[in-house]
C-alpha cells in the first residue's frame, strides 16, 4: 500500500501523462501534489530517484515510443503531441535517450539491432551479485541488466548482460565512478511501452575507485507508476531467447 506522499507523486504523474503536450513547469506539478515548490521537489526525488523535470522528460519520450509503433503519424506530429516545439530538439534527445534515431526505431519495430556499451577506459573495479525474483506470479523471461551513470535507463550503458533466468551476474573492469545497476525483464513488446507486465530493480548509487569489488544484489519487483519508464530501445527477446535454443541444440 502506497503512503500519502506516495499517492501525490502518483497525481503529479498522472498530471504529467493527461498534459504531455503542456509546458508543465515545476509550480504547476507542486500544485497537483499540493505541495510547496520546494518540498515536492525534494519529495519527488526520494520517491522517485530523480528529478520532477527529467521524469516528465522521459514519459515524454516514453509515449513518443508508443507513438512511433502504433501509429502513423509523422515525425514532427509526434513531437509536438510530447511537448516539443521543434523536431530537430526532439530527434536529438529521442537519439541520445533511446539509442536509434525516431525513424529508424519506428523502422525496427522498436528494437535494437545491438545494444552499444560505452567505451570508456578500463579498471580492475567489479560489481557483482544475485538477481532475486521476479515475484511470485510475476512475468518472467530474459533480463536485461545495464550499469548506468544515473537512475535512469536511457542511452548507452557502461556494461551490460542478459540473463537467460535470475542468477549471478558480474561486470568486470568498471571504471572509477558512481553506477547504478538497472534490471528490467524484457517481455514480448517493446519494453517501456507495458508497464505492467514488467519486473524492474534498481541498485545504486555504488561508487567503485582503485580495485573496488562490489556486491551488489537485485531483487526484482513489479513495475509500478512511480518507476521512471526504460528509454534505452533493447532488443527483441523473443528474437534472443530464440537464438539461444539454437546455439544450445
Amino acid at each position: 500500500m502506497h503512503s500519502s506522499t506516495e499517492r501525490a507523486v502518483e497525481r503529479v504523474i498522472d498530471t504529467m501523462f493527461e498534459n504531455l503536450s503542456e509546458q508543465l513547469t515545476v509550480d504547476d506539478m507542486a500544485r497537483a501534489a499540493m505541495f510547496s515548490k520546494f518540498h515536492f521537489t525534494r519529495v519527488f526525488q526520494r520517491v522517485t530517484g530523480i528529478s520532477p523535470g527529467r521524469f516528465l522528460s522521459a514519459i515524454r519520450l516514453q509515449e513518443a515510443k508508443r507513438l512511433l509503433i502504433t501509429t502513423r503519424l509523422n515525425v514532427a506530429d509526434i513531437s509536438l503531441r510530447v511537448g516539443y516545439n521543434s523536431v530537430g530538439t526532439f530527434s536529438t534527445r529521442f537519439t541520445r535517450s533511446v539509442g536509434l534515431s525516431p525513424t529508424n526505431y519506428r523502422r525496427m519495430g522498436g528494437y535494437a539491432p545491438r545494444i552499444p556499451t560505452q567505451n570508456r577506459g578500463a579498471s580492475q573495479n567489479r560489481i557483482g551479485g544475485t538477481v532475486y525474483g521476479p515475484p511470485e506470479g510475476g512475468p518472467d523471461g530474459l533480463i536485461f541488466m545495464g550499469l548506468f551513470p544515473h537512475r535512469i535507463p536511457e542511452g548507452a550503458p557502461l556494461r551490460c548482460t542478459i540473463l537467460r533466468e535470475p542468477g549471478e551476474y558480474v561486470f568486470d573492469s568498471v571504471p572509477d565512478g558512481t553506477w547504478y545497476v538497472l534490471c528490467h525483464s524484457v517481455g514480448g513488446e517493446p519494453l517501456g511501452l507495458q508497464q505492467e507486465n514488467v519486473t524492474v530493480a534498481t541498485v545504486g548509487p555504488i561508487t567503485v575507485r582503485g580495485r573496488s569489488s562490489v556486491s551488489a544484489h537485485v531483487h526484482l519487483k513489479a513495475a509500478c507508476k512511480l518507476d521512471p519508464p526504460v528509454l534505452l530501445a533493447l532488443l527483441d527477446s523473443r528474437k534472443a531467447a530464440l537464438e539461444r535454443l539454437v546455439s544450445q541444440s
